[in-house]
C-alpha cells in the first residue's frame, strides 16, 4: 500500500535544479493525495516562470513510480519568495525588485523592461513596472496607454495593460512638456512613485531606469532594496565600453547583478533568413565574461519588435508564438528564477547553497 511517507521519502529524492536542494526540505510539496495506485500531488514552484518545471516534473513522476503508483498527477502552484528587506523599508507588499539598467540610452532598455514584464505576467506572476525615467518617459506609448491615472483614499491607482500595473511620469504630463529638475525634485517623484502608489500585492516591481548613472539610481537605492539589476547592452564596443560603468553602478549601490542582455544582437532576414549582424556579435557575452557577470541571453534586431513599442503592443503580447517573444520569455525565466535564488539563499544562509544561477554579489 502507497502512503504519504512513501511520496514523501521519494519526493525527497528530488532536487530542484537550482537550489540543489530536494523538494520535500525546500517545502515545495503539499496536498497529497493517494487513491489506490493514484498519486496526486501539488509542486509548489519560487516562481510562475520556472524554466526547469519540465525537469522537475519528469523527475518527480520517475521518483513517485518507485513506489508502485501507477497513476500520478501533479498539480503546479508558485509562491515568489520575499525579499524582507523591502517591506522592513516600505510599507509595499511587492516581493521582489528588479531594476534593468544601460550605461548609455539608444540600447533597448525600455523594450527590454516592457517585454520582461509582460512575459513575467503571461507566467501567472503579479507584476508591476515603474518608469523611474523621468527625463524620458517611454512607458506609457511602449504599453499603449493615454489615459491618467486617478486617486483613491489618498494613492494614485495604478493604469494597466497587457495584465501588467503601471506608472510613469508621461501618465502625469503632458508630452510636449519638458521636465527641467534638479536632484531633490527627481529624488521626490521617485519615492512618491513608490510610496504614493497603489500597487497592491506585487511579486516582481520591475523598474525601468533611466540610461546612464545619476540621481534617480541613487535616489532608488536610497528609498527601496533593489533585489537585482539587469543590464542591457548592444555588441558593438562603444556600447560595451558604458556595460562597466552600468556594472559598476550596481556594486557601488549594493545591488547584486543578475546579468547581462545582448540586445540587438543580430538581424534575421525575414525575406531570404539571412543572418547579419549590424552591430557585431557577441560583445556582451564576452564582457560578461570579463567582468564575471552573468550572461542572461541575446534579443535579435527585428522590425516587429521595434513595430509593437511605437503602437504599444509589445512583441511578448501581439505576437507570443514568434521566435522573438520566446527569446523574452527565455529571459524573464532566468532572471525569475535568478531572484528566487537570490532571495532564498539570503534567507536561508547555509541551507541554499552553489545555486546554478550564478549572481554576482554586491
Amino acid at each position: 500500500m502507497i502512503t504519504e511517507q512513501n511520496v514523501l521519502d521519494a519526493l525527497s529524492r528530488v532536487q530542484e535544479p537550482e537550489l540543489h536542494r530536494d523538494l520535500v526540505t525546500l517545502k515545495m510539496i503539499k496536498d497529497i493525495r493517494i487513491a489506490g495506485d493514484a498519486v496526486n500531488f501539488t509542486v509548489v514552484l519560487t516562481t510562475p516562470a520556472c524554466p526547469l518545471r519540465g525537469q522537475i516534473e519528469s523527475e518527480a513522476k520517475a521518483a513517485v513510480a518507485t513506489t508502485g503508483a501507477k497513476q500520478i498527477n501533479i498539480k503546479w502552484d508558485a509562491n515568489v519568495p520575499s525579499d524582507a528587506r523591502i517591506s522592513g523599508k516600505l510599507n509595499m507588499p511587492v516581493r521582489s525588485t528588479i531594476a534593468v539598467a544601460s550605461g548609455k540610452g539608444g540600447v533597448g532598455k525600455t523594450t527590454v523592461a516592457v517585454n520582461l514584464a509582460v512575459a513575467l505576467a503571461q507566467s501567472g506572476a503579479s507584476v508591476g513596472l515603474m518608469d523611474a525615467d523621468v527625463y524620458g518617459p517611454n512607458i506609457p506609448i511602449m504599453m499603449g496607454v493615454k489615459q491618467n491615472p486617478v486617486s483613491q483614499n489618498g494613492k494614485i491607482i495604478p493604469l494597466q495593460a497587457h495584465g501588467v500595473k503601471l506608472m510613469s511620469m508621461g501618465f502625469l504630463v503632458s508630452p510636449e512638456q519638458a521636465l527641467i529638475w534638479r536632484g531633490p525634485m527627481l529624488h521626490s517623484a521617485v519615492r512618491q512613485f513608490l510610496t504614493d502608489v497603489e500597487w497592491g500585492a506585487l511579486d516582481y516591481l520591475v523598474i525601468d531606469l533611466p540610461p546612464g548613472t545619476g540621481d534617480v539610481q541613487l535616489t532608488l537605492a536610497q528609498s527601496v532594496p533593489l533585489t537585482g539589476g539587469v543590464v542591457v547592452a548592444t555588441p558593438q564596443d562603444v556600447a560595451l565600453a558604458d556595460v562597466i560603468r552600468g556594472i559598476g553602478m550596481f556594486k557601488k549601490l549594493e545591488v547584486p547583478v543578475l546579468g547581462i542582455i545582448e540586445n540587438m544582437s543580430y538581424f534575421l532576414c525575414p525575406h531570404c533568413g539571412e543572418r547579419t549582424e549590424i552591430f557585431a556579435h557577441g560583445g556582451a557575452r564576452q564582457m560578461a565574461e570579463k567582468l564575471g557577470a552573468p550572461f542572461l541571453g541575446e534579443i535579435p534586431l527585428d522590425v516587429s519588435i521595434r513595430v509593437g513599442g511605437d503602437i504599444g503592443a509589445p512583441i511578448t503580447a501581439a505576437q507570443p508564438d514568434s521566435p522573438h517573444a520566446q527569446a523574452f520569455r527565455a529571459l524573464a525565466q532566468k532572471i525569475a528564477a535568478a531572484v528566487s535564488v537570490l532571495i532564498l539563499q539570503s534567507s536561508q544562509g547555509s541551507l541554499i547553497t552553489g545555486g546554478s544561477i550564478p549572481i554576482m554579489r554586491r
